[in-house]
């Protein structure tokens, strides 16, 4: 059935839509009829957007976002919105690795609240101005949306925070989830007003906006569409947890391509698809694949980088130098140890400073020597687990500094005001080591800006009395539950939640010998300076470019209501077939052949009932009647089955196992279609899948006269597949020399004589 849930385009064609411009196109119109395919098509009916190559040579990428990468503050002259970019903003950042030749329009909210006698205003400035497109919320939705949904339960559980009680995250709220869908369909409203459905590329990222990708793939069946998620993806056994599981790994499967920081991640995401989907992939030539009706969905597993340039550009500036200068003379003598963190429950704040006070009990020598210098920004969600962080921190601040502090020494400084961009750099710059000690991140760039800035420049090496000519030096502390920590092979990495293993690696990074820092620092150094988001963003759109490369040779068919919805991708010489089509062929013609599958066919597949129904038999013996017809059933179910279910058949031809054993009526003897000497195999066979159905819970064999199958359907998926290849490399290894076949299938591995298969019917 197809979805009519489609509007036609036409009406926004003739819209006073933004164009950028673009010259105005008519959009093609939607398919909304069920029926046959035609092969020629003047209006593309088939799917919105047309086969034509675009005359537009100059790229467009629509990059959306929560948030839009502008700052934005009332004039208090006049009160009027002043807006500049945010050069902070990852958004804005990857710009500069699409070309010059990319036109780039973002698509995001305001962090401001904008008064609704003021939007229309501030939408044309942004639209003229920056190329924004901004999406205003209602301050309650926004709130359910963001603070409720997102930061209460999708944040939390991708970082393996399990809602246990009402104190963690609470209970699911179904109008939370029905706001964050809300918001989704309103920032695919703002798209579908600029979109170039042919020519444009789409870059959501994020998962305030999972479900945006089936809102737009149900408009626009041919989008161009790319996903990145910057948090974390949890394993299936967290993931199934969630009550929506479902809708949000379908609404992500309608991206062409969906991209992860990690490999882990990545695996996450395929094994939840895997498990709750019944999808499996592929890996071809590098790249990973899912089979999603026709389409294929490809993942990108590759880290986001840091903006260098911005980096060097706050180097060199004076401030930084003076901050510098000024942070040498407050730690001389000191080695400074440095922590960067948001203050939230993730980011392991709390088990820092334990390490920190196991180490000074555990090395009294460094006391007087060794400062934490622990920066933490303002957490950016809110609620008792923010308070309970601080609470926490400051207690143990307090603890450790009266306990070790004397006179002018203070163990840790903790900084919870809010420092200027300059002002971070310099602590970086004066750092010998840097500590993430976070019990789950994304990603996390402080170190990448810490390797970046050990660097320095000509000036700052003045400023700290080193000599240029010496290679720089520096040490990281990481966990190895950050996005970053496989792409830093020479940090120490740490298990958090050890914290006498967090304080030997501290103790590590401090006597480790100079020649080795100096190695580390420019192993890391070459892979952030040729990493950097420009890379990232340029490998991403390379491929989702080419990921959207066969959208024009493909046939698309939306189906499914709601967030359901799915297109069906076909092949160009695909034609469906039309009832009102076979209807006159069959009243037409004077021989017909009818040959009819059983399962999935005449039952419902899944079904738990194998038995036909009543409907079905009195369907079949009504064929049969008909003089002009030969009816048959081709299973790969045993013939004593076949017989009994259907005896009151009498003119219903049927193929059992296959096609092995034939007969063309009730009254007719079976015949076997290839003559088989023996069965002496079985004897080798059956024994082997004996082994691995005792090791398989859930798997099953079947015996047939002609075969054995072995069915893995209730096993779990994981496991069953990697059984499924051993058997079948393990049966071909003892069956090479007999007259069998060995096939893997869905859910099974058959053995059964050569050249036996549903064509011989």
């Amino acid at each position: 059935m197809v979805s009519r849930s489609y509007s036609n385009l036409l009406d926004l064609a003739s819209g006073d839509s933004p164009t950028f411009g673009r010259e105005k196109k008519r959009f093609p119109r939607v398919a909304t009829v069920p029926g046959l395919l035609s092969e020629v098509d003047d209006d593309n009916c088939n799917s919105v957007g047309s086969d034509a190559p675009s005359s537009v040579s100059q790229e467009r990428m629509i990059i959306v976002g929560n948030q839009l990468p502008l700052r934005s503050h009332r004039n208090a002259d006049d009160g009027e919105w002043c807006f500049s970019w945010d050069e902070d903003s990852l958004l804005l950042q990857l710009k500069d690795g699409l070309g010059e030749d990319v036109d780039v329009i973002y698509v995001g909210c305001l962090k401001e609240e904008i008064a609704p006698n003021e939007q229309d205003d501030v939408a044309q400035t942004l639209l003229e101005t920056f190329k924004c497109v901004p999406a205003f919320l209602p301050p309650e939705l926004f709130t359910k949306f963001y603070h409720g949904f997102c930061k209460q339960h999708l944040w939390p559980l991708f970082h393996y925070m399990l809602p246990l009680s009402p104190d963690l995250g609470g209970r699911f709220d179904r109008s939370l989830w029905q706001a964050y869908v809300s918001v989704n369909k309103i920032f695919a409203d703002k798209v579908m007003e600029v979109i170039s459905p042919d020519d444009d590329y789409v870059w959501v990222h994020d998962y305030h906006l999972m479900v945006l990708p089936t809102f737009l793939r149900k408009r626009f069946n041919r989008v161009k569409l790319g996903f990145f998620l910057h948090s974390p993806f949890p394993s299936s056994e967290i993931y199934r947890t969630l009550p929506v599981r479902d809708e949000l790994l379908r609404a992500l499967l309608n991206s062409d391509l969906i991209g992860f920081h990690t490999f882990d991640y990545a695996r996450h995401f395929l094994s939840c698809c895997s498990r709750m989907l019944g999808l499996s992939y592929q890996s071809k030539r590098g790249y990973i694949g899912l089979e999603y009706y026709g389409r294929t969905v490809s993942i990108k597993i590759l880290p986001v980088g840091i903006h260098i340039g911005q980096l060097q550009s706050v180097l060199n500036l004076p401030e930084t130098e003076a901050k510098v200068a000024e942070l040498r003379n407050q730690f001389r003598g000191q080695t400074v140890l440095l922590g960067v963190d948001d203050m939230d429950i993730f980011k392991g704040i709390s088990l820092k400073l334990l390490a920190m006070e196991q180490l000074l009990m555990q090395h009294p020598e460094n006391t007087g020597e060794v400062v934490l210098v622990q920066i933490a920004n303002p957490a950016r969600g809110r609620g008792r687990d923010v308070q309970e962080v601080q609470s926490e921190t400051y207690a143990t601040v307090k603890r450790i500094n009266d306990t070790f502090g004397r006179p002018g020494y203070d163990p840790v400084v903790l900084i919870d005001s809010n420092l200027q961009f300059y002002e971070r750099i310099a602590y970086y710059v004066i750092a010998e080591c840097c500590l993430v000690t976070a019990v789950r991140d994304g990603m996390n760039l402080i170190p990448y800006e810490y390797i970046i800035c050990r660097q320095g420049n000509e000036k700052l090496d003045e400023t700290l009395g080193l000599n240029p000519l010496v290679p720089k030096k520096s040490m990281l502390v990481v966990s190895e539950f950050i996005g970053c920590s496989p792409s830093l092979s020479g940090a120490i990495r740490v298990n958090p939640w050890n914290i006498d293993a967090v304080a030997e690696a501290m103790d590590s990074a401090l006597i480790v010998s100079e020649a080795e820092k100096q190695l580390r620092h420019e192993k890391h150094y070459r892979y952030v300076s040729t990493h950097d988001v420009a890379y990232w963003a340029r490998s991403f759109l390379q491929d989702l470019e080419r990921a959207c490369g066969d959208h024009l040779r493909r046939r698309c068919w939306g189906i499914g209501f709601g967030l359901g919805f799915r297109v069906i991708a076909l092949d160009p010489n695909f034609r469906k077939l039309s009832v009102e089509h076979i209807v006159s062929a069959y009243k037409r013609t004077k021989n017909r052949a009818i040959l009819l599958d059983y399962d999935g066919t005449l039952i419902r597949t899944g079904s738990l009932s194998t038995t036909p129904n009543a409907e079905a038999v009195v369907i079949l013996n009504n064929l049969c009647r008909d003089p002009k017809n030969v009816v048959f059933l081709v299973s790969g179910k045993d013939r004593k089955t076949l017989t009994e279910w259907f005896s009151s058949c009498e003119k219903l031809g049927i193929a059992a196992e296959h096609g092995y054993f034939i007969r063309s009526n009730r009254d007719a003897d079976w015949e076997t279609c290839v003559s088989v000497p023996d069965f002496d195999w079985k004897q080798i066979a059956e024994p082997v899948m004996k082994l691995y159905t005792e090791t398989t819970d859930g798997s099953a064999i079947e015996t047939k006269e002609s075969a054995l199958v072995w069915n893995y359907l209730y096993a779990d998926p994981d496991f069953g597949f990697c059984q499924a290849k051993e058997l079948l490399d393990h049966l071909e290894s003892v069956l090479a020399n007999e007259p069998v076949s060995v096939k893997s299938g869905q859910h099974i591995v058959e053995v059964k004589p050569q050249g036996v298969n549903k064509g011989l019917v």
